[in-house]
């Protein structure tokens, strides 16, 4: 509130807003982007603070520069939201906060984000003919996995690799931290007491595999790339309230930021997909401590 009476435009809007009719020598006063947002009938209040809504969701505008700082980081820099790409952030954003111009500022962030640019791959052309695969009809009936290696060494046991487990159906995925050297037996051991006794016995188990429609691939070096952004340059990462992190103790949160992204396939999220029901982000219990539409919902 505070922000807003130091704001002129907002100044303005709360005037606009509060009036039971609409006042052309106000109206007069506000500029682009405001305007034309007032205008679509866009912008409402609720107790005393300004939002502004589109199709299917209201965000609570914000205009003080370092809340949008705040903003940015915990939607794109925290663990729990995993340095994911631009149009995942986007969503993050969208569902929370509005300001002006804001889409091209996350651009911009994003594109000079110094991990995302240091961590990003160029994926090259895949050889071999395409294998069919069998849609599963349910989760996990049939499972991608791969082994990322050549990461820090984190937590007691000095973990040095992670296990990536992709359900095709939900395209819901695990992360499991192990040691490059381990046994064959070591991986089955992990897989049973971390797979199965939550999920079952899939029917179809796909290792590596590049001649696969390379789905469940794309999704694996996605995550090959979320965790090189923390993991790959330094013992520990370090976010922004201070608090260090290694690798075992990044990837429950490295895995709830995918797991709680819209896929392009489904247009869902895997938790969703799987579950049916995202499970809460802190920026959740924000929107609810603020009368604010949840981000959390139930397949109907």
């Amino acid at each position: 509130l505070k922000s807003y009476a130091k704001h002129k435009q907002c100044g303005i809007l709360l005037q606009h807003l509060q009036q039971k009719y609409r006042s052309p020598e106000l109206e007069s006063q506000l500029e682009e982007p405001w305007l034309r947002a007032y205008k679509d009938n866009k912008l409402f209040l609720i107790d005393g603070l300004l939002y502004h809504r589109e199709k299917h969701t209201s965000a609570l505008t914000v205009v003080d520069r370092d809340h949008i700082s705040l903003i940015l980081l915990d939607c794109h820099d925290c663990p729990y939201m995993g340095h994911m790409s631009e149009d995942r952030t986007k969503e993050r954003v969208a569902s929370t906060d509005w300001w002006p111009k804001w889409e091209q500022e996350l651009s911009e962030y994003i594109n000079t984000c110094e991990r995302c640019q240091k961590a990003n791959r160029k994926h090259g052309t895949k050889y071999g003919l395409i294998q069919h695969i069998d849609e599963p009809k349910h989760p996990w009936e049939t499972i991608n996995m791969d082994w990322v290696t050549g990461l820090v060494p984190g937590g007691k046991e000095n973990y040095n690799a992670c296990l990536i487990i992709v359900d095709r159906f939900s395209k819901s995925m695990r992360c499991l931290p192990f040691h490059k050297e381990d046994t064959a037996m070591d991986t089955a051991l992990l897989f049973w007491n971390n797979i199965i006794s939550t999920c079952g016995v899939p029917r179809i188990i796909i290792t590596y595999h590049p001649q696969t429609d390379g789905l469940a691939e794309r999704i694996i070096q996605t995550m090959e790339d979320i965790l090189r952004r923390f993991c790959a340059y330094g013992m520990e990462y370090k976010d922004h309230e201070g608090y260090t992190h290694d690798l075992v103790t990044l990837l429950p949160a490295v895995q709830l930021a995918y797991n709680t992204s819209q896929h392009s396939t489904t247009g869902k999220t895997p938790a969703l997909v799987e579950k049916g029901w995202n499970p809460p982000l802190p920026v959740d219990h924000v929107k609810k401590n603020s009368n604010h539409p949840p981000h959390s919902q139930r397949l109907p």
